[in-house]
């Protein structure tokens, strides 16, 4: 097990990869008005892109597009102490051909807010990193867990 200074396992890509295909819903870091702006999304990653269907009227539609954004997952047990974090960073684009269209058409994302949703940001990931919490045993410190 690789372990990063702070004890948390490393993820490779492919580790990153799998988790990001289990998740549903992300949050998506984006400029706005030359802000940090962070919003949870539903989502579907189709083994290439992060896809995301939103509003035209949404700040995210038009902030989210051309730009490099990231975008992160993640579960925890709390009550367990364990959980995994991965972080996507890329290139996003509004989506308008109309191939590529029908093809997202086809994927099984389903918004949840009850606002019509008419256009697709996809999130290619360029860089992307995970860490998980291992299982420690809690009368042990994690340093000597690995002993």
């Amino acid at each position: 097990m690789d372990l990063d200074q702070s004890d948390l396992e490393k993820l490779d890509r492919d580790a990153c990869l799998e988790l990001l295909s289990r998740a549903v819903i992300g949050r998506i870091v984006f400029t706005h008005q030359a802000l940090p702006a962070v919003q949870p999304v539903n989502f579907v990653f189709d083994g290439t892109h992060i896809v995301i269907k939103v509003s035209r009227a949404a700040r995210l539609a038009t902030a989210a597009t051309g730009t490099i954004v990231a975008f992160e997952v993640d579960e925890f047990d709390a009550g367990a102490r364990t959980g995994w974090s991965v972080v996507a960073v890329g290139p996003a684009r509004h989506v308008t051909d109309p191939d590529e269209l029908r093809a997202l058409e086809g994927l099984p994302l389903r918004t949840w807010a009850p606002v019509a949703r008419d256009r697709y940001i996809c999130l290619r990931p360029e860089l992307l990193t995970g860490r998980r919490v291992p299982a420690w045993d809690l009368h042990r410190s994690p340093a000597s867990a690995t002993a």
